[in-house]
């Protein structure tokens, strides 16, 4: 017999999206959490990305496999609030302020698991765009250190932009990096009043986060019309010619692949902000933790959760897989990887996209892509964040069916 007198041992359905962590890193969490829970065993599915969205709201609202559906799973972390509607997911903000240390959570990834005060996604890790660097290209201009602030950024690239090479690369419709910008400036791609969101690209604080990526990208031959993936930013840094991208660190192995005279010549440096020792803000993307409300083991989802985005666990995931951490606290735990490093230090100043299900319509639209191609081509900027901001309200709008 069980400890508290249970006669046999309940298991927790875990849903894992694919890539996110290591099969080693699973065997020996699973190994742990079972040793430590005598209770519980643990079955984890591997989920595939494609059409996850279709099958995570059937799961949410009727159980799946005659009644043996998930009762913890990995989300995107903007995904969340689409999630939330109809109580579809447990309230955790008791086990977040008691328990998990909520007040520490990387905010790019806290901010879209929580609704009206109350925390549904609990951050597990997170990944965010850095600036990759010819650390060669670097020394031969002079520059002896990265950046620490806009105006140095400018300033150097601007320098390296000569002698037929690149300062930066930088696509022209790059919408997260112009976000980026656009927070570091107080502004905000849109913003909600009484239940109404508003496209917000049309402010004074937003159009200066526009204008400083014009000038960015201008030191430099990224196409106005296209964004970061056409063609692939690696492929075309790893000609040569490039000094500089702002890419998530991972990408880096991708240049050496195909460029292996680059091997030892990358570096990596925050995303500068306006002044010196505070990174510029940065889109945080990962993955959070749900509970589904149907689930038939509340108290082993949460078990589960609580070891998934603890300290140990979590340390161990961002080490394996090189994640940021979900708390700024636990920085420390990837401060041996340089690329991670610089992205933990980053996404401290991490954010995400306006908490509305609806965001999701946004994107895909995106007139902020066209807004950025017009400016950067020409248009008049204020009229063009004036259309685009009006297109965000309206697919913002709440629909009536």
């Amino acid at each position: 017999m069980l400890p508290g007198g249970q006669d046999e041992r309940r298991t927790v359905t875990v849903w894992l999206m694919k890539g996110s962590a290591s099969r080693d890193f699973l065997d020996r969490f699973t190994a742990d959490f079972e040793r430590t829970h005598p209770d519980l065993d643990l079955d984890i599915r591997i989920q595939q990305w494609t059409g996850i969205g279709e099958k995570v709201h059937a799961a949410l609202t009727t159980h799946a496999d005659g009644g043996a559906g998930p009762d913890v799973i990995e989300v995107g972390n903007t995904q969340v609030p689409q999630y939330v509607e109809g109580d579809r997911l447990l309230d955790l903000t008791l086990e977040s302020m008691r328990d998990w240390g909520n007040r520490d959570w990387l905010p790019g990834l806290a901010d879209p698991g929580r609704l009206s005060s109350r925390h549904y996604g609990i951050p597990w890790y997170a990944a965010n765009r850095v600036v990759i660097y010819r650390k060669d290209l670097f020394a031969q201009a002079g520059i002896t250190a990265p950046p620490k602030t806009r105006d140095e950024w400018i300033t150097a690239t601007r320098r390296l932009d000569s002698g037929g090479r690149q300062g930066i690369y930088l696509a022209g419709q790059d919408w997260y990096t112009l976000a980026g910008f656009i927070w570091d400036e107080g502004g905000e791609l849109a913003v909600e009043s009484d239940g109404t969101w508003k496209g917000t690209l049309d402010s004074p604080a937003a159009l200066r986060g526009m204008d400083f990526y014009r000038r960015l990208q201008a030191l430099g031959e990224g196409p106005a019309g296209a964004d970061e993936e056409h063609p692939p930013q690696a492929g075309v840094f790893a000609k040569g010619e490039v000094a500089q991208i702002v890419a998530v660190p991972g990408l880096a192995r991708a240049i050496v692949e195909q460029n292996p005279g680059l091997e030892g010549e990358l570096g990596f440096f925050p995303v500068p902000g306006k002044a010196a020792g505070k990174p510029g803000a940065v889109f945080t993307g990962g993955s959070d933790l749900v509970v589904p409300a149907n689930t038939d083991d509340r108290d082993g989802a949460v078990e589960v959760v609580g070891a998934l985005a603890g300290a140990q666990w979590n340390a161990e995931l961002a080490r394996t897989m090189n994640y940021v951490p979900n708390k700024t606290t636990l920085a420390k735990a990837v401060a041996g990887e340089p690329g991670v490093a610089a992205m933990a230090a980053g996404a401290a100043q991490g954010r995400a996209t306006p908490t509305t299900p609806e965001w999701a319509d946004v994107e895909a639209d995106n007139p902020l892509k066209a807004y950025m191609t017009k400016v950067l081509t020409g248009a008049d900027p204020a009229a063009e964040a004036r259309r685009a901001s009006r297109r965000i309200t309206g697919l913002l709008s709440p629909r009536i069916d």
